[in-house]
Protein backbone atom coordinates (compact mmCIF):
# COMPACT_ATOMS: atom_id res chain seq x y z
CA UNK A 1 0.00 0.00 0.00
CA UNK A 2 1.25 3.36 -0.93
CA UNK A 3 2.97 5.56 1.85
CA UNK A 4 1.00 7.82 3.36
CA UNK A 5 4.10 9.55 3.85
CA UNK A 6 7.64 8.96 3.27
CA UNK A 7 9.85 11.06 5.55
CA UNK A 8 8.40 13.11 8.82
CA UNK A 9 10.85 16.53 9.21
CA UNK A 10 10.24 18.55 12.34
CA UNK A 11 10.87 22.34 11.50
CA UNK A 12 11.67 24.99 13.99
CA UNK A 13 10.26 28.65 13.53
CA UNK A 14 12.70 31.46 15.19
CA UNK A 15 13.12 35.28 15.48
CA UNK A 16 12.22 37.81 17.36
CA UNK A 17 9.23 38.37 18.97
CA UNK A 18 6.42 40.29 17.44
CA UNK A 19 7.80 39.32 13.69
CA UNK A 20 4.92 36.74 12.80
CA UNK A 21 5.96 33.49 12.99
CA UNK A 22 2.70 32.17 14.89
CA UNK A 23 0.55 33.99 11.92
CA UNK A 24 2.97 32.78 9.04
CA UNK A 25 2.42 28.96 10.58
CA UNK A 26 -1.61 29.68 10.90
CA UNK A 27 -1.73 30.21 7.89
CA UNK A 28 0.48 27.89 6.10
CA UNK A 29 -0.70 24.63 8.40
CA UNK A 30 -4.70 26.40 9.11
CA UNK A 31 -5.38 28.67 6.16
CA UNK A 32 -6.16 31.26 7.78
CA UNK A 33 -4.57 34.66 9.30
CA UNK A 34 -5.32 36.39 12.48
CA UNK A 35 -5.62 40.17 12.96
CA UNK A 36 -4.84 39.37 16.67
CA UNK A 37 -2.38 36.94 17.79
CA UNK A 38 -1.48 35.94 21.48
CA UNK A 39 2.17 35.99 22.20
CA UNK A 40 3.71 32.22 21.71
CA UNK A 41 4.39 30.83 25.53
CA UNK A 42 7.11 28.55 25.30
CA UNK A 43 6.51 26.58 22.53
CA UNK A 44 3.62 25.40 20.34
CA UNK A 45 3.21 22.51 17.68
CA UNK A 46 1.46 22.27 14.77
CA UNK A 47 1.94 19.77 11.40
CA UNK A 48 0.70 19.31 7.56
CA UNK A 49 1.27 17.23 5.21
CA UNK A 50 3.61 18.18 1.88
CA UNK A 51 3.58 16.89 -1.44
CA UNK A 52 7.37 17.28 -3.20
CA UNK A 53 6.87 15.13 -5.82
CA UNK A 54 3.60 13.01 -7.40
CA UNK A 55 2.56 10.49 -4.59
CA UNK A 56 5.50 11.61 -1.98
CA UNK A 57 4.15 13.22 0.63
CA UNK A 58 6.20 14.44 3.61
CA UNK A 59 4.83 15.26 7.38
CA UNK A 60 5.94 18.56 8.72
CA UNK A 61 5.47 18.88 12.43
CA UNK A 62 6.58 22.41 13.02
CA UNK A 63 7.76 24.23 16.31
CA UNK A 64 6.72 27.73 17.07
CA UNK A 65 9.05 29.07 18.93
CA UNK A 66 8.73 32.37 21.89
CA UNK A 67 10.78 34.67 20.93
CA UNK A 68 11.01 36.85 24.17
CA UNK A 69 14.32 35.95 25.82
CA UNK A 70 13.01 34.65 29.06
CA UNK A 71 11.54 31.86 26.74
CA UNK A 72 14.86 31.09 25.21
CA UNK A 73 16.12 28.61 27.58
CA UNK A 74 12.51 26.25 26.57
CA UNK A 75 13.11 27.18 22.94
CA UNK A 76 16.90 25.93 22.79
CA UNK A 77 15.96 22.66 24.02
CA UNK A 78 14.61 21.92 20.11
CA UNK A 79 17.33 23.12 18.04
CA UNK A 80 18.68 19.85 17.96
CA UNK A 81 16.03 17.78 17.21
CA UNK A 82 15.16 20.24 13.95
CA UNK A 83 16.86 19.52 10.62
CA UNK A 84 14.81 22.39 9.10
CA UNK A 85 14.08 25.68 10.10
CA UNK A 86 12.58 29.27 8.93
CA UNK A 87 14.68 32.29 10.20
CA UNK A 88 12.23 35.25 10.54
CA UNK A 89 12.59 38.75 10.39
CA UNK A 90 9.73 41.66 9.67
CA UNK A 91 11.02 44.02 7.31
CA UNK A 92 9.40 46.61 9.21
CA UNK A 93 11.68 46.46 11.81
CA UNK A 94 15.34 46.76 11.45
CA UNK A 95 16.00 45.55 15.02
CA UNK A 96 14.62 42.08 13.57
CA UNK A 97 16.90 41.61 10.21
CA UNK A 98 20.10 42.76 12.92
CA UNK A 99 19.28 40.41 15.43
CA UNK A 100 19.51 37.10 12.51
CA UNK A 101 23.17 36.54 13.23
CA UNK A 102 22.41 35.99 17.06
CA UNK A 103 19.86 33.63 16.34
CA UNK A 104 21.57 31.66 13.87
CA UNK A 105 24.78 31.39 16.19
CA UNK A 106 22.44 30.47 19.48
CA UNK A 107 21.20 27.64 16.81
CA UNK A 108 24.87 26.90 15.86
CA UNK A 109 25.51 26.28 19.07
CA UNK A 110 22.05 24.07 20.12
CA UNK A 111 22.05 21.73 16.89
CA UNK A 112 25.25 20.11 17.86
CA UNK A 113 25.89 17.44 16.49
CA UNK A 114 23.72 17.44 14.18
CA UNK A 115 22.92 19.82 11.21
CA UNK A 116 20.11 22.23 10.00
CA UNK A 117 19.01 23.53 7.26
CA UNK A 118 17.74 27.20 7.29
CA UNK A 119 15.51 29.58 5.12
CA UNK A 120 16.03 33.14 5.87
CA UNK A 121 12.29 34.99 5.89
CA UNK A 122 11.58 38.78 5.53
CA UNK A 123 8.14 38.59 6.57
CA UNK A 124 5.42 41.41 6.14
CA UNK A 125 6.10 42.04 2.73
CA UNK A 126 2.78 43.65 2.66
CA UNK A 127 4.28 46.72 4.38
CA UNK A 128 6.33 47.68 1.64
CA UNK A 129 5.78 51.47 1.81
CA UNK A 130 6.84 50.98 6.12
CA UNK A 131 10.06 48.67 4.61
CA UNK A 132 13.56 49.53 6.73
CA UNK A 133 15.09 46.42 5.72
CA UNK A 134 15.85 46.06 1.32
CA UNK A 135 15.42 42.63 -0.61
CA UNK A 136 19.28 43.00 -1.82
CA UNK A 137 20.55 43.51 1.98
CA UNK A 138 18.76 40.74 2.81
CA UNK A 139 19.36 38.72 0.12
CA UNK A 140 23.03 39.64 1.27
CA UNK A 141 23.22 38.32 4.52
CA UNK A 142 21.45 34.79 3.66
CA UNK A 143 24.03 34.12 0.72
CA UNK A 144 26.89 34.70 3.28
CA UNK A 145 25.19 31.96 5.65
CA UNK A 146 24.50 29.87 2.47
CA UNK A 147 20.49 30.34 3.15
CA UNK A 148 17.66 31.21 0.28
CA UNK A 149 16.02 33.96 1.12
CA UNK A 150 11.58 34.48 0.75
CA UNK A 151 9.74 37.45 1.13
CA UNK A 152 6.41 36.53 2.54
CA UNK A 153 3.30 37.63 3.72
CA UNK A 154 0.63 36.24 6.16
CA UNK A 155 -1.97 38.39 5.80
CA UNK A 156 -2.10 38.21 1.95
CA UNK A 157 -0.86 34.85 2.09
CA UNK A 158 2.23 35.69 -0.20
CA UNK A 159 5.01 32.98 -0.63
CA UNK A 160 4.00 31.62 2.44
CA UNK A 161 3.76 27.74 1.33
CA UNK A 162 6.46 28.47 -0.92
CA UNK A 163 9.05 28.92 1.95
CA UNK A 164 7.73 25.79 3.24
CA UNK A 165 8.01 23.79 0.37
CA UNK A 166 11.35 25.16 -0.50
CA UNK A 167 12.66 23.94 2.61
CA UNK A 168 10.94 20.81 2.98
CA UNK A 169 12.40 20.19 -0.94
CA UNK A 170 16.14 21.12 0.16
CA UNK A 171 15.90 18.71 3.05
CA UNK A 172 14.32 15.73 0.92
CA UNK A 173 17.16 16.77 -1.27
CA UNK A 174 19.72 16.16 1.48
CA UNK A 175 17.94 13.14 2.71
CA UNK A 176 17.83 11.70 -0.32
CA UNK A 177 21.66 12.28 -1.44
CA UNK A 178 22.86 10.59 2.32
CA UNK A 179 24.47 13.73 3.38
CA UNK A 180 21.50 14.01 6.05
CA UNK A 181 20.59 10.53 7.51
CA UNK A 182 18.45 9.21 10.21
CA UNK A 183 19.68 8.27 13.51
CA UNK A 184 18.81 6.43 16.85
CA UNK A 185 18.04 9.23 19.54
CA UNK A 186 17.84 12.10 17.08
CA UNK A 187 13.67 13.70 16.17
CA UNK A 188 14.84 15.52 12.84
CA UNK A 189 14.24 12.89 10.35
CA UNK A 190 11.72 10.01 10.87
CA UNK A 191 10.95 7.35 8.40
CA UNK A 192 8.15 6.96 6.12
CA UNK A 193 4.47 5.61 7.57
CA UNK A 194 2.44 2.61 5.57
CA UNK A 195 -0.83 1.74 7.21
CA UNK A 196 -1.54 -1.91 7.54
CA UNK A 197 -3.28 -3.68 4.87
CA UNK A 198 -5.99 -5.36 5.92
CA UNK A 199 -7.82 -7.99 4.29
CA UNK A 200 -11.43 -8.76 4.22
CA UNK A 201 -12.09 -11.94 6.04
CA UNK A 202 -13.19 -13.48 2.12
CA UNK A 203 -9.58 -12.96 1.28
CA UNK A 204 -7.90 -13.55 4.49
CA UNK A 205 -8.79 -17.42 3.98
CA UNK A 206 -8.37 -17.93 0.62
CA UNK A 207 -4.70 -18.89 0.70
CA UNK A 208 -6.14 -21.80 3.03
CA UNK A 209 -8.56 -22.46 0.68
CA UNK A 210 -8.61 -26.63 0.50
CA UNK A 211 -10.49 -28.86 -2.41
CA UNK A 212 -12.88 -30.81 -0.83
CA UNK A 213 -14.58 -32.28 -4.07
Amino acid sequence: MEAIWVYQFRLIVIGDSTVGKSCLIRRFTEGRFAQVSDPTVGVDFFSRLVEIEPGKRIKLQIWDTAGQERFRSITRAYYRNSVGGLLLFDITNRRSFQNVHEWLEEAKVHVQPFQIVFVLVGHKCDLAAQRQVSKEEAEKLAAAYQMKYIETSARDSINVEQAFTDLTRDIYELVRRGDIMMQEGWEGVKSGFVPNVVHSSEEAVKSGRRCLC
